[in-house]
Order: C-alpha cells, then structure tokens, then sequence
C-alpha cells in the first residue's frame, strides 16, 4: 500500500501531464477495442456455424439454383439426418436503407436443423400452417416495431413483385453469437407464385442445408453428395457451414486486414506516447535517482519505482478504456445493425486490450529505467539546483 501510495505521487506530480497521457491511453484502448469487435463481428457467423451441418450448393456459383429433386438423394446418403432447403430473397422493405436478410425456407426441417433460433411452440405451429406466415428476429421485430400477427410488406428484386407476410412469430438467439436480424417465410409460397408467374424458375432452391449424424463424417457426405450429381445438369458444391461462411469473408479480406493492421498501428502510436512522457519523468527525476544511489537504494529499486508508474498511468488508462468499450460498442452496434448484426465485445478483446497496455507499459519504462540505473552518481548529482 506504501508503494502504491509512492507511485501514484510520482505519477501525479506533474498532474495535467499524466492526465493528458491517461486520457491518450484511454482513446487509444478504447479504439483498439472498438476495432477489433468490428473484426469479431465480420466473423461472428464463422464462430456459430455448427460442425454437424453442411451447405450444398450449385459448383458453378450461388447465383445458380438446384432442382428440389435433389432433396429426396440426399436424404439417402449415410449419415444424413435431415435436409432442408432455402432461397435467397433479398426483399426490401418500404426503402432500401431498410436492409436485412429474408430467406424463403422449408420451415419444419430449417428449424429443426437450427436449434438456436427459439421461438414460442405456438407461434412456430402457426407459422408452418399459414402459407404466408413469417417469422423475425427479436432484434429486427424491435427495429421496425412488429408485433405478432403484423402484415409485413417486402417488394421483389431478385423475385419482382408485391409480396405480403404475416408475422407468425418472434425468434430470438440461444447464444449472444446467434443473428437476431433475419427474416423468413414459406419457400412454398414463394414457389407457388413462380409456378404461376415464370415456371421456369419454379422448383428450385439456392442451398441446401443437410444435418449430420455426427460431425466428424463431414468430409466423408460432402465427397459422396457432389459424387451422386456428378456430370447432372447442375452439379453439387458440398461444404461445411464454417467453410461456406468464409467464402463470403474472403470477398472482403482486404478490408479486415486493414483493420487489423489499423488497430496495432493505434497501439504503436500511444506507445510512443506513453514512451515520451516516462523519458521526461525521467530526464526530471536524475539527481534524484543520483540519491536515492547514494543512500544505498540498488538499481532494481529505482527500476521498479519508473516500471511502476509506467503500468500505473497505462493500466489506469486501459481500466477507463475498457470500461468505456462497452456502452461505445453498444451504440455502435445499433447504428449499424444492418451490417453487423451480432457485435458484442468478446472477452477475448478484453484480454487483448490488458495485454496492449502491459506491452505499452513495458516498453515505455525500458529506456528511462536503463538511463537512470546506469548514469553515474557523480553526473545524477551534478543535476539537483
């Protein structure tokens, strides 16, 4: 308790230095935090993908559909537990800013085969009978103000048209890593009015989604699905939820390395900082170091005192950035919503910001600490008056 009592003196006596230093930190950490929950958050589907679930799409691209033929041959291949199927939408709602996800699925099986999404069993019975039925994410449902039983408009752009869906239910996430933003309906409705509209486009999905038996014969019923269409009209891609996931992430891999690279030039930065102002502290403090060797105080004591009050401005700018990271990320993440609908700080952060601000501690207090253990007591003195 003396020590610490010592240390926060020393770090106090030029006041309005420290301050500012302090408040450097703090941004500085508050940043680095900041970026890398973003970079979490591009990931955060990668993280929830299940390892027992696997993706089946067109080899040639997304953008190409399957038969629902398909379906019933997959069913068949061993260890195969379930299969269901979905369609890209791509609604809007009255304007485009209004972005989020809508996916036209198989209701039982899709939900059977994610658990994650819980929804009340009434309103997810009443969703599978109603035709035009809908469910939506907590998060969305709250964005637009729907309630259960709602009448929700969305007009085509990859489907053209004017289609109307009636809220059936509310799902919300098992896991905070779960998308609480994503909107489906009835792939039957969507096919019944391509049937009517362009047969030619009837009948077909965009993935299949196919549930394992057990994870680790993943490898196994991708080869032997993409062998069983094998030379079809249109061939099979089958991969795990994971891999399928960073395909989209390796669209904008530039982008996530430079916010990587971004957030530990911030650190580089305050590291200087903080540097600067232990070399000053220190440069004032040389006779008194001088004396402290004359009174028979060894270089580690004198060490230990400019190491201390190096981690103590540090780590008291780090405690006020991190505690800050959490209502700056909250609002952050509800202004962008649309791009990030999961973005929570990770404790993962956390502890890299702790390490951030022991490394900038560290290493700001190496060469005042090494200027003051080796000047001579006769050149210390030399400056006292």
């Amino acid at each position: 308790m003396f020590l610490l009592k010592i240390l926060v003196k020393n770090a106090f006596r030029h006041r309005l230095r420290t301050l500012l230093t302090i408040i450097g930190i703090t941004i500085a950490i508050l940043a680095f935090g900041l970026l890398r929950t973003v970079v979490s958050a591009w990931y955060a589907g990668v993280e929830a993908s299940s390892t027992s679930r696997l993706i089946t799409r067109n080899s040639i691209s997304l953008v190409f559909s399957l038969p629902i033929s398909y379906r019933e041959k997959m069913l068949r291949v061993p260890g195969v537990r379930q299969v269901s199927y979905a369609n890209w939408f791509g609604g809007v709602y009255i304007t485009e800013k209004n972005f989020f996800p809508n996916f036209a699925i198989e209701p039982k099986t899709y939900l059977e085969l994610y658990p994650e999404f819980i929804i009340d069993p009434h309103e997810k019975e009443e969703f599978i009978h109603d035709r035009k039925g809908a469910v939506a994410g907590r998060k969305l449902a709250e964005r637009f103000g729907w309630k259960v039983g709602d009448s929700i408009p969305l007009r085509g752009t990859i489907f053209p048209g004017s289609w109307q869906f009636v809220l059936r239910g509310i799902y919300r996430g098992a896991e905070k890593s779960t998308d609480e933003n994503q909107f489906f309906f009835q792939w039957e409705y969507l096919n019944e009015s391509l049937r009517k509209t362009v047969p030619r486009r009837a009948d077909q999905v965009g993935i299949y989604l196919l549930g394992l038996t057990s994870p680790t014969i993943a490898a196994e019923v991708s080869r032997t699905v993409d062998t069983i269409f094998r030379n079809s009209l249109a061939e099979t891609l089958t991969e795990t939820e994971k891999a399928f996931q960073l395909s989209f992430i390796s669209m904008t891999e530039a982008i996530v390395v430079a916010i990587q690279l971004v957030s530990f030039v911030v650190i580089v930065i305050i590291m200087a900082v903080v540097a600067n102002t232990m070399a000053m502290t220190a440069r004032e403090r040389i006779g008194e170091y001088a004396v402290f060797k004359t009174l028979g105080f060894s270089w580690w004591h004198i060490a230990g005192m400019i190491f201390g009050e190096s981690f103590f401005i540090t780590l008291t700018g780090c405690a006020i950035g991190m505690a800050l990271t959490f209502p700056v990320s909250k609002a952050f993440g509800e202004q962008l919503s649309n791009f990030f609908p999961v973005f929570h700080v990770a404790r993962e952060t956390l502890w890299l910001d702790f390490a951030a601000a022991l490394v900038i501690g560290l290493v700001s207090g190496i060469f005042p600490a090494w200027r003051a253990t080796t000047i001579r007591i006769a050149d210390g003195l030399r400056r006292i008056g």
